[in-house]
């Protein structure tokens, strides 16, 4: 408490919990070495057509969504950009395999309700780690949890039984962002003097 720039820092990365963050980091690390890693690099092995066509139709179902949040965010505009893709890319796209909208100027964007939270004036919190789900923060994890119960394909999956398709559609959405991200990742494991901090740097930065 006495070292004015230690308390700043610590102030700064805003890491209340990291004893069991780094805990938790170690228990996601193990998972993603025995189940994720493998099964992206067998991703990575399908053909690159392939692997953009998926990728398509996740972002796809994801419009809704996005949809929802960019409404909430006060984003017309933005909100007309997502259903036109949706619109497009389900008819010509072929169920969002292609992704035509882009190609017609409607380029994709992201947003998710932690998102939403941050535009209506809510702090992120400290940074906490998730089991499973990896980087957040209190604002991010209630954004995930609210993004899951609003998404309208869950819900109707829910409503017939097939809870097992939203699982699968979780790791399938899983697969993909690391596959993507499959030699950035590799990177900086090898570069950082600490991985957990790196992680935790990169996961602020972006949000």
């Amino acid at each position: 408490p006495s070292d004015a720039e230690a308390v700043a820092e610590f102030k700064e990365i805003n890491d209340i919990g990291e004893p069991t963050n780094r805990a938790i980091f170690g228990f996601n690390r193990f998972l993603d070495k025995v189940i994720l890693k493998p099964l992206a690099s067998g991703y990575r092995k399908l053909p690159d057509a392939v692997q953009r066509s998926i990728h398509n139709f996740l972002n796809n179902l994801r419009s809704p969504v996005i949809f929802f949040n960019d409404i909430l965010q006060g984003k017309p505009n933005r909100a007309g950009t997502t259903l036109a893709r949706f619109v497009i890319n389900s008819t010509i796209g072929v169920v969002g395999l292609g992704d035509v909208a882009d190609d017609m100027g409607f380029t994709f964007h992201n947003e998710d309700f932690g998102q939403t939270l941050a535009v209506w004036g809510l702090g992120d919190g400290p940074y906490v780690m998730l089991p499973i789900f990896g980087p957040s923060n209190p604002r991010d994890a209630v954004g995930l949890v609210a993004d899951f119960f609003a998404d309208p394909l869950n819900i109707w999956l829910g409503n017939i039984g097939y809870e097992t398709a939203i699982v699968a559609r979780g790791g399938l959405r899983g697969v993909d962002e690391r596959a993507r991200n499959f030699d950035a990742l590799e990177d900086l494991e090898r570069s950082s003097l600490d991985f957990y901090a790196a992680i935790r740097s990169l996961y602020r930065q972006r949000r």
